[in-house]
């Protein structure tokens, strides 16, 4: 097996060639995908620092996307540098990894996350659980257990499937209330994301002034989606926690603990905020190198996972040009972390992803095909030189990477003003085409947006427990089961109305079953106990033996 600086040579392209998902099955048929630990496997020797980066619904078509841009669009930003991701493909070693749960083929983030957290096969939707329902002790918990120091990550909210994996216990994901108090329990040294409505009291009346003031100076809302009057911005700072809500206040700490929350839900998207370098926002690399100043501070080492979480929410709509800047965005983080471990032998750094996202691919078509040229060698033979069909050319990732607006923050702004329920109404087939026509580098016509308004009856509607509003839901031509998120389908059919101009598919408004990269770099000694294709739950037990307390 390759070790140390050698490259195992993987090269992922969108979509991944049919011989490749051939030779995945081939793999399949013999190797078992249970989350069982082989009895005779080595125990590894331990590291000082592990640091898991997590590209949520970041597949092998999505790799390939990302290298695709850098290194072959006639204007990449790269201009010739690799990105983060190859530079530590090169330092390492790559596998793939089944993600699935232990008894279903496609997982979601937090059965996935789970499993890497804690070593064990899980169950759908679950936080921090085995496949049993039991109560398991994470890679994070097992690191303070160790004396190391822990911090979290994430450019969606602290409260989410993949970050609540590693520090929560919980039934389902959905519990964002009872998991934000997990996470105090649990205590990470540094939490930096987004989620404020979960940590502030139902009435507003219970939050401080000086948390009002330190929120107000930060231009967040102090708006709760708590049931209860637990005020958990006191209950952190009681136990040591600075505070942050800001670029400039996060700036400011210098000691940990710290609990940085910079958004009421979700963190800006990729294409937001790098329209706006001076919001009070901090970008996901920022969250990154400061986690990294902080936590390298400790002298028993730390446990670091940082998530790239709305690469998957690009996937779930279908935006091939958001999903672009997510994966910029991501890379960036990366480059933080290939910064600070370069030279140092104490340190494991991990990549992958919980699940691919939305089936993506670029693909050949019989739109547009180029017309013939012609060609100045030899062995043209005096015929022009004309492919059959449209294979897609490279300049399209300039236009992608052009997209001035996510679908979903697009639609929202093509959409009617506020009635008095403040529910926005929907687009009208002008507002839709003006904002589509404004954000992308693609035509888009009248017609095409009154096609993507279309709505259909929704045949799981029960008209005894159903608000009526789901009587009907946004028309999607086929396989429309596998578009569950139903008023987001919109986002979906215009993703089919683009398609053909962009040259990409997409499979599903879900997850995908593929396997998924898993790129390592560290100490060549811990690398020889990373092989071949391997299992989620297999890789989380491998990461957790790295820790040693005793």
């Amino acid at each position: 097996a390759a070790t140390g600086k050698q490259l195992m040579h993987l090269r992922f392209s969108a979509p991944l060639s049919a011989l490749f998902f051939a030779l995945l099955l081939a793999l399949f048929s013999v190797l078992s995908c249970s989350a069982d630990i082989p009895a005779g496997e080595n125990k590894p020797a331990g590291v000082r620092n592990i640091i898991l980066l997590i590209g949520d619904g970041m597949g092998p078509a999505q790799f390939g996307l990302l290298e695709s841009y850098a290194r072959r669009a006639p204007n990449s930003i790269y201009q010739g540098r690799p990105t983060a991701v190859s530079q530590l493909m090169q330092q390492g070693k790559v596998l793939l990894s089944d993600t699935g749960p232990h008894d279903v083929l496609v997982t979601d983030s937090a059965c996935s996350a789970t499993q890497l957290a804690i070593g064990e096969a899980s169950g759908s939707e679950m936080i921090g659980l085995n496949a049993r329902g039991d109560r398991v002790e994470t890679i994070l918990q097992k690191a303070k257990r160790a004396g190391m120091r822990t911090g979290l990550v994430s450019d969606t909210r602290i409260t989410h499937a993949t970050p609540a994996a590693f520090a929560a216990h919980q039934p389902h994901r959905r519990f964002e209330n009872e998991i934000a108090a997990d996470l105090l329990t649990t205590a990470p040294d540094l939490m930096l994301s987004g989620g404020l409505r979960y940590f502030l009291p139902q009435d507003a009346a219970n939050i401080s002034t000086e948390q009002q003031k330190q929120i107000s100076a930060a231009q967040l809302t102090l708006k709760s989606k708590r049931t209860d009057q637990r005020n958990l911005l006191s209950e952190a700072q009681q136990q040591g926690y600075a505070l942050a809500f800001s670029r400039e206040q996060l700036a400011q700490q210098q000691h940990l603990p710290v609990l940085g929350l910079f958004a009421s839900s979700a963190m800006d998207d990729a294409i937001y905020a790098s329209q706006n370098p001076a919001s009070a926002q901090p970008d996901l690399n920022e969250l990154t190198r400061k986690a990294l100043q902080l936590l390298g501070a400790s002298e028993h080492g730390f446990f670091l996972m940082v998530e790239g979480g709305q690469i998957d929410w690009a996937g779930h709509n279908n935006d091939a040009g958001a999903l672009l800047h997510e994966l910029l965005r991501f890379d960036a983080a990366i480059q933080e972390v290939v910064n600070w471990a370069a030279d140092r032998d104490d340190t494991l750094v991990v990549l992958t992803a919980d699940h691919e996202t939305g089936g993506f691919g670029f693909s050949y078509s019989a739109h547009d095909v180029p017309a013939a040229r012609t060609l100045p060698g030899n062995g043209m033979r005096g015929q022009a030189f004309a492919p059959n069909y449209n294979f897609a050319p490279l300049s399209l990732l300039d236009r992608l990477y052009a997209q001035k607006k996510g679908y979903y923050r697009l639609w929202g702004d093509a959409s009617t003003d506020a009635s008095s329920d403040g529910k926005k109404g929907l687009p009208t087939a002008d507002s839709l085409m003006a904002e589509v026509n404004a954000a992308l580098d693609f035509p888009f016509s009248r017609t095409q947006a009154e096609r993507v308004l279309r709505r259909d009856p929704n045949p799981h509607f029960d008209p005894q427990t159903d608000d009526p509003a789901g009587a009907t839901q946004p028309h999607i031509e086929d396989f429309s089961d596998f578009y569950v998120y139903r008023e987001e389908r919109y986002l979906n059919a215009l993703a089919r109305e683009l398609a053909s101009a962009q040259s990409v598919v997409w499979s599903t408004g879900t997850h995908t079953a593929a396997p998924v990269p898993v790129v390592i770099s560290g100490p060549e000694p811990i690398l020889q106990n990373f092989q071949g294709f391997t299992q989620h739950a297999k890789l989380g037990h491998q990461l957790k033996a790295l820790i040693k307390t005793d």
